[in-house]
């Protein structure tokens, strides 16, 4: 067994490493941002090297400084962990050529099967059947523009060098072409450092199945079943389960066989994904069936199938890099039982799923049967922009779906993150969707109901609720006083008050009454009622009240003044960054004349990208950001005049 490995990964994925390692008596060395310096995954570690300042760029997928820590620490192996450089063959050879193990596959495995175009090859000379497209070495915009007239719309593009959603656009139409054909290079290069994409055909009402499959250095390949990962957003996995519900014992069959067939075809080792599109939205014994692509690396989702399996797949990662033979053979492989995981996150439903940053003021779980958490935060730790806006994953598991299902939405209702917003009451809305809990579900689900699942707007009784408890804090934090004392006493009318507060940013207008047990607020024209006051939970951090009430936080503050302000009237006149981020793309220069609608510029964060619009017809007069500038939210990127 290896004695020391270093996780060249951070957060939740980071933690997970570590704790399998210590079980196994290894030692573990953790890289770290100067972002990440007082992160749970850098403390837990046995030992820690900073490596560079937040973005990635500079410091998670600096090559040189994590083979120079590894060297450092005298560390055997390198495990890295999902995302970064996980599925990155030149990170992988140069660890060799350091002498250092790569707990995962070859690099040769890893660029044949990690790149999209090859693996699509592959698997057709293994005789599995894969998506119509192009895949060619021609990647000009017109070459591009042909093949996905020929391949015939709606088509999907994709990143051939690696996968998360990243580099992922579906076009409609043959207009929209040009502009997702830019996005989609520009992230793919900025994720992968290859900008090169291919093109498929849509799928109709595709299940996204996905098989768990591992290789040893010996020659032996078996597979750990399915996972279905058909509910997700823009491309990006949301809910994922296994096994797959409504799996027909002939499809599961066919898709691990062929799973199987093109990891030998590579002489894979270690841990990898090989996953399909099932077109109909059925899993029936003669539902046509994709291989799409394989993930060379651990993924986000295993969780699930461990708690099918009973096996942890970071152990056998560690034995295979160790050069020992798969721990069990495909007959020993038992599937038991039923886990589906939700990726709780940090972002807003409600505002288009919005990246949330800042510091988390109060993070909990419940502590119940049939739960499993994976996270790499705890309170007080900060969601940055530099990274992914995971918060954990919730896993619930049981005998059954039913029980799966029951248990996951009982995690969601007693979860607690106060802070930045979360997508807590979003994975319940769908959790508890009909279509879910009777797996009639396809890729497309989300899209479809997504008004139902994320409704916008806000909750007028818990805004009423934390102001009541912002007036009750503010009194009591002064020094005893009868001047202070709330029973509503005063020689005259029945104390009111108007006041105007800031809910998540919006004005509003608040009226308060003072009774014998303190302020009772109506916000919106609505009080809290009994209910609501019962179950609501008001957290105060600094000047701001955070209210959490059925999943869903409001942020209150009093106004204050805004400087800024007084160069928007509201009009539109300036486009502003909606969050902390790094601005990829300027589309416009001073002088322009620019039409409602269009693209003034991209802000990166969190791995996503946000393109601003022009909100009307104008003159652009100033451009106060420049290309790779890191932004503020609410920072001025364009100002406009009238046209």
């Amino acid at each position: 067994m290896l004695k020391k490995i270093l996780i060249a990964n951070r957060g939740e994925i980071a933690v997970r490493i570590i704790r399998t390692a210590h079980r196994l008596g290894v030692k573990t060395v953790a890289v770290f941002s100067e972002a990440d310096r007082s992160s749970m995954f850098a403390q837990m570690a046995d030992e820690g090297v900073e490596i560079g300042p937040g973005p990635a760029g500079e410091s998670y997928l600096r090559v040189d400084k994590i083979i120079a820590a590894a060297k450092a620490t005298g560390a055997d192996a390198i495990h890295p962990g999902y995302g970064f450089l996980a599925e990155n063959a030149d990170f992988a050879e140069a660890v060799g050529k350091a002498g250092i193990a790569f707990i995962g596959p070859s690099p040769d495995a890893m660029r044949r099967m990690g790149g999209k175009a090859e693996a699509k090859t592959i698997a057709a000379a293994a005789g599995v059947p894969v998506v119509p497209g192009y895949q060619g070495e021609s990647q000009t915009a017109k070459a591009l523009a042909k093949e996905a007239k020929r391949i015939g719309y709606p088509v999907m593009i994709k990143a051939v060098a690696g996968g998360g959603g990243r580099g992922m656009r579906l076009v409609e139409r043959e207009e929209d072409l040009a502009a997702a054909l830019e996005s989609a290079q520009r992230e793919a290069q900025a994720a992968f450092g290859d900008r090169r994409i291919l093109i498929e055909k849509v799928v109709v009402r595709p299940r996204h199945i996905e098989v768990q499959v591992f290789g040893d250095r010996h020659g032996n390949v078996v597979h750990l079943f399915e996972r279905d990962c058909s509910l997700q957003r823009r491309n990006q996995k949301v809910l994922e389960e296994a096994p797959a519900p409504g799996m027909s014992p002939e499809l599961r069959a066919k898709i691990t066989s062929a799973a199987v067939a093109c990891a030998r075809a590579v002489k894979y080792e270690g841990a990898g994904t090989v996953e399909f599109l099932v077109e109909g939205g059925t899993l029936s014994a003669d539902a046509p069936w994709y291989f799409i692509e394989m993930n060379t690396r651990l993924q986000v989702e295993h969780p699930v199938t461990e708690e099918v399996t009973g096996l942890d797949l970071v152990e056998w990662q560690l034995r295979v890099a160790s050069g020992e033979k798969l721990p069990l053979t495909q007959s020993q492989i038992r599937l038991s039982g039923h886990a589906i995981e939700a990726r709780l996150n940090a972002e807003d439903p409600a505002s288009g799923f919005l990246p949330a940053t800042g510091e988390i003021i109060a993070f909990a779980t419940p502590d119940m049967q049939g739960l499993r958490v994976e996270t790499g935060v705890e309170t007080g730790s900060v969601i940055s922009p530099y990274y992914d806006s995971m918060i954990a994953k919730l896993i619930g598991f049981g005998p059954d779906r039913q029980a799966a299902i029951a248990r996951l939405a009982a995690a969601l209702e007693g979860t607690v993150v106060a802070g930045p917003k979360t997508n807590a009451a979003f994975l319940h809305a769908l959790a508890t969707h009909p279509a879910f809990k009777s797996a009639e579900m396809d890729t497309g689900l989300i899209a479809r109901e997504l008004d139902r699942l994320a409704p916008k707007g806000f909750d007028a009784e818990a805004a009423a609720f934390g102001v009541a408890h912002m007036l009750q804090g503010a009194a009591g934090s002064e020094p005893p006083s009868p001047w202070g004392v709330q029973d509503a006493f005063q020689l005259g009318p029945p104390r009111r008050q108007e006041m105007t507060v800031l809910v998540d940013g919006a004005a509003m207008k608040a009226d308060v009454r003072w009774g014998p047990d303190g302020p009772i607020a109506r916000v919106d024209g609505v009080e809290a009622t009994a209910g609501v006051a019962g179950k609501a939970r008001a957290i105060r951090h600094g000047d701001a009240v955070h209210v959490l009430y059925a999943m869903h936080q409001i942020e209150l503050r009093r106004p204050t003044f805004d400087a800024s302000a007084v160069e928007d009237n509201g009009d539109g006149s300036t486009v502003r960054a909606p969050i902390v981020g790094r601005v990829a793309k300027i589309f416009v220069k001073e002088g322009d004349a620019v039409a409602k609608g269009d693209r003034i510029a991209v802000v990166e964060a969190m791995k996503m990208e946000h393109v601003l619009h022009a909100v009307r017809d104008g003159i652009v007069t100033k451009v106060a950001v420049k290309e790779d500038q890191q932004v503020m939210q609410g920072a001025l990127v364009a100002a406009l005049s009238e046209a």
